[in-house]
Parts: structure tokens; sequence; C-alpha cells
């Protein structure tokens, strides 16, 4: 029905997390009809991006400069560095603008159904980065999935020789929660994390 150009964009749209089928072709008609004024400087900022960015060697960070602008700013506290599984959630704790230490990306999480071992993650980086010293905690940031679970529970075991404190987010009731509304997994946890008033 349309040229193959036409199918091809809206086959790599649908790539896109978030973007089905339909999706795809409504975002394709509406960068078609708005050519000028969307499409081509779209076009145009993808080219860029794909030739400028790339991962910080020292964190895998993404940025148009290496070290990144997060590890190269000195008013950032070096001896803490915040684990995350991806670069999303780093922009997501950046976002916040909560965390004023330094980050380490992995690049997922283990999953043995999906093949990924300790092999396919920046975890190595990660265990030279703190044996090299300077670091004074370790947050892990992981997801509170089983997989995010079982990643924390392995860097902890990795990193446990090295003698730096080690540290995991809180999960559990979130801020303006109702308990009726929360699962059993996340009331279960908040009750085991609950501290002292």
């Amino acid at each position: 029905m349309n040229g193959p150009e036409i199918e091809r964009l809206i086959q790599l749209l649908g790539r896109l997390p978030g973007l089905g089928p339909r999706s795809a072709r409504r975002v394709a008609l509406h960068l078609l009809k708005k050519r000028e004024t969307l499409m081509q400087p779209l076009g145009t900022a993808l080219a860029d991006a794909a030739r400028a960015i790339r991962a910080c060697t020292v964190c895998g960070n993404l940025d148009t400069v290496v070290p990144c602008s997060i590890c190269a700013d000195d008013s950032r506290d070096a001896g803490l560095v915040c684990v995350v599984e991806d670069v999303g959630d780093l922009w997501a704790m950046e976002r916040g603008r909560i965390f004023s230490g330094r980050y380490h990306v992995l690049g997922g999480s283990l999953s043995a159904l999906d093949g990924i071992g300790p092999d396919e993650l920046n975890i190595a980086t990660l265990v030279s980065r703190v044996a090299a010293g300077g670091v004074r905690e370790v947050i892990l940031a992981t997801n509170a999935t089983v997989d995010g679970q079982t990643t924390a529970h392995y860097l902890a075991e990795r990193l446990s020789a090295l003698g730096v404190p080690i540290s995991r987010l809180a999960h559990g009731v979130p801020v303006g929660g109702e308990l009726d509304w929360l699962d059993d997994g996340t009331l279960a946890t908040a009750l085991k994390a609950r501290r002292a008033l």
C-alpha cells in the first residue's frame, strides 16, 4: 500500500519502546505531514547524535565527551558511587537532583533466562574502579525485580572483599502511597526495612 521508504520508516519506528505497529504508522504520518519543521530537523539531530555521543570509559554514561560531564565534575563526590542498570536509571536519578556523587552503569542486569552473565555487563570495570581506591561507599540502585535483586546480591558478594561499605536503595511504601493500594511484596519489603523514629 505504501512505498518502501514509508514502510521502512514505519518498521524502524515500530522498534522503539512503547510504539507498536499502529502507533508507528501514526508517528510516521505525523512526521511526513511536518516534513520541513519536524522530520528533517529530527533526521539531522539523529545523525548528529549518532556521530557525537559515546559511552564514558569511566562509568558507562552516554555523553559527547569522555570522560562524561558527571565524571569530570570536580564538585561531585568521587567517593560515592551509585550503581545503576541502565543510562535511563542514571538520568532518573539526575532528574531528581538528589545525588551528588558519581555513577556506574552496568548496561543491564544478570538474567539466566536471557543468557546475560557477569561478562556481558560492566562489572569488571566497577570492581577495578573500587579496588583502585578512593571509593568510600557503593550504593546499589538496581531495579526491584528478580533480575535486579540477583544483580545486587552478586555485586555485593564481588565487592565485599574490597572492604568498602555497600548499601542498597530502600524499597517499600512510596511517598504519598496508600497501604490498601500496594501489593503484598511491596508491603512485606517495607515492613522488613522499617526503621526507628
